[in-house]
């Protein structure tokens, strides 16, 4: 089968361009013919590096434009010459392709959020996109759209009128050969490599986006939880040092703070818990990644959250507050089971969601589509 993909990104370390690539190496390891149109194809490949601050904001907000519109036009002259059989997937921006992959809705991040008027009309980017999307649901651009969770699926059906059949759910997947529990000797080390001491639980916020994805929950929480270290990987140095000047200073030494990583391995490996108290997710790939290495999870119910987790000793879904984290916290520590006992539960759950299952999920839509098409003629 010849699969093209049309993203704007393509590879590990961003969301939409990590899915990608997974789904990629998946069908290719089935012997598909799997192709790409991305930034190069739709001309705009200089605009591929973002970079930081309001330079890196402009060049976003270009390449989203730009290939909503200019990449539109060259996608669908590509999947005009595609030979009969072949299916297309888009997964963002691009008004083309048969399968969309809805990686989340703006509007409904925007409204979790509060304040939706004003975060709408200041951003231009975000007035364009929900007038684009508003246009793609509406008008039947995609023969079928994936989403996430449940969650999503709802409000498609509810907010452009979709009706079921055309809106399925597939969740991510994660990587388990990538992310695994590690031994005790090496979270020692890992713990000595980031300053962390022995003996105190560590919980671990994973993020570039502070404010949507709640790390000032997290910090809200640790006065009330003095056996805990928090750490923070994620944000531009910016951000790091305005969450430094914003801590009080009896919490300095709790705080360890690290910025960009190309790889959060190190720092699952140092922690207990992943802590992420979100305004909105879709389907967030990092609590899979705290899963499957053995990590426990508080988390708000968001997205997929609510599907994955259960209130139980691996995982606690909480309020949106600094008093709700630290009440997960603290249960979560208390949990009367072994640690390998958490480890192997946590882990049981990511393996439900391997990438090699989820790949084989949208096979299986891919027939289902073929054999729809064969009814019809």
């Amino acid at each position: 089968m010849i699969i093209l993909q049309i993203s704007p990104e393509f590879g590990t370390g961003t969301g939409v361009g990590g899915v990608a690539e997974a789904l990629e190496d998946r069908w290719l390891a089935l012997g598909h013919d799997v192709r790409r149109f991305g930034p190069e194809e739709a001309g705009c490949g200089p605009l591929s590096s973002l970079g930081p601050g309001l330079r890196g904001r402009i060049r976003l907000a270009s390449r989203v434009v730009w290939f909503s519109s200019v990449g539109t036009i060259r996608a669908r002259r590509v999947i005009r010459d595609l030979p009969p059989g072949a299916v297309t997937v888009c997964h963002n921006d691009a008004l083309a392709g048969d399968v969309y992959i809805n990686h989340g809705l703006l509007a409904t991040a925007m409204r979790a959020r509060g304040r939706f008027f004003w975060r709408m009309v200041r951003n231009p980017l975000h007035l364009f996109t929900s007038v684009r999307d508003a246009y793609r649901y509406r008008a039947g651009v995609h023969r079928v759209v994936v989403n996430l969770s449940e969650a999503d699926r709802q409000s498609l059906i509810h907010q452009y009128g979709l009706s079921p059949q055309e809106v399925v759910v597939i969740p991510n997947g994660v990587h388990l050969d990538r992310y695994s529990p590690t031994s005790p000797a090496e979270r020692a080390e890992a713990r000595r490599a980031l300053g962390i001491p022995e003996g105190v639980r560590v919980a671990v916020f994973v993020g570039h986006e502070y404010d949507r994805k709640g790390l000032q929950f997290l910090l809200g929480a640790l006065p009330g939880l003095p056996d805990h270290h928090a750490v923070v990987v994620g944000g531009t140095a910016e951000q790091v040092r305005r969450g430094r000047k914003g801590l009080a200073p009896h919490l300095a030494s709790r705080v360890h703070w690290l910025g960009r990583l190309p790889d959060p391995r190190q720092a699952l490996s140092a922690s207990d818990v992943l802590v992420l108290p979100s305004a909105y997710e879709a389907n967030p790939l990092v609590v899979l990644e705290a899963l499957a290495a053995g990590l426990q999870v508080v988390a708000t119910p968001v997205g997929s959250v609510p599907e994955l987790l259960a209130n139980d000793e691996v995982s606690k879904i909480v309020e949106r507050t600094s008093e709700g984290v630290c009440g997960g916290l603290a249960a979560l520590a208390a949990a009367d089971v072994a640690p390998e006992e958490v480890r192997r539960r946590a882990r049981s759950i990511a393996e439900t969601m391997s990438w090699d299952i989820v790949a084989a999920k949208y096979l299986e839509l891919f027939d289902q589509m073929d054999s729809k098409d064969d009814l019809s003629r």
